[in-house]
């Protein structure tokens, strides 16, 4: 049977130690080593941003997915000496080391891996042909799913919009942030990151943003675009519906799991 529309979206926030959260989130007198346990009951998902720093143990992977729910899901930022260098094709070692070091261990858990590209890396159309050439299908019996998050403007141009379709990876859909947003649906799922809560608001943002984004949210899982966020080649609506993970990041940190929480209360309206 398939799923509902908003059965469909996952939402989350970006790792889940950090102190200033005790208290506001977290209860008073819980032990730092069960944040994960108790952040994974009031959220659908959580981007894991320690793969970006380092390599991290495959028991850790198999920890994370023994502490969450059945449902729950992961995603990952993929390593920072992957996407920083310079020539992108070259970085097919490092993909497999990281591909290969335990996260598979995560098993039905595994969400969308995003490539995040520094501010500074320009649209080289054959480097990034050749870099999503790179990425993997499927690991361990896994299907692999892979989301790119750029933020330079020389990829606002048909030309990107193409290739991430070809390839059926999602470029990340940057909201209320410094960085571009763009908003073209390029895989079977989408993948944003939204950026603006300000301290305060009691939930991050305010309702009225809130509403917004669970709309948009709806939306994407539905199969649509939301036809308040511009994109350079739109395509049809999808009839299969899409998978969504969105994850409130960055802002006002401290708000991020209220705003995640909000979005989440929304849409089991």
């Amino acid at each position: 049977m398939a799923r509902s529309p908003v059965s469909r979206i996952r939402i989350g926030i970006g790792g889940w130690s950090y102190e200033p959260w005790r208290g506001p989130f977290y209860p008073e007198g819980l032990v730092q080593r069960r944040e994960l346990e108790y952040a994974s009951r009031h959220l659908t998902s959580i981007e894991i941003n320690s793969t970006f720093y380092g390599a991290q143990r495959p028991e850790s992977f198999a920890r994370w997915h023994d502490e969450t729910p059945d449902d729950f899901v992961f995603a990952l930022k993929a390593p920072r000496f992957v996407v920083n260098r310079k020539t992108l094709a070259e970085a097919g070692a490092s993909i497999a080391r990281f591909i290969e070091g335990g996260v598979t261990r995560l098993r039905d858990k595994l969400g969308p891996i995003n490539w995040q590209f520094d501010p500074g890396k320009r649209f080289d159309p054959d480097d990034y042909a050749r870099f999503l050439e790179l990425l993997p299908a499927q690991a361990d019996g896994l299907r692999l799913r892979h989301a790119v998050e750029v933020r330079h403007d020389s990829f606002r141009t048909p030309e990107f919009i193409a290739l991430a379709r070809r390839h059926g990876v999602a470029i990340v859909i940057s909201g209320d942030s410094r960085y571009p947003l763009i908003a073209d649906l390029t895989a079977p799922f989408v993948y944003a990151r939204i950026m603006g809560t300000t301290e305060g608001e009691p939930l991050g943002y305010a309702p009225a943003a809130l509403d917004r984004w669970a709309e948009r949210a709806r939306t994407w899982a539905a199969g649509g675009a939301p036809d308040d966020l511009a994109t350079i080649e739109p395509q049809p609506a999808s009839k299969a519906g899409r998978d969504v993970y969105l994850y409130v990041i960055s802002g006002h940190k401290v708000s991020n799991p209220a705003a995640a929480g909000a979005l989440i209360e929304r849409l089991k309206r």
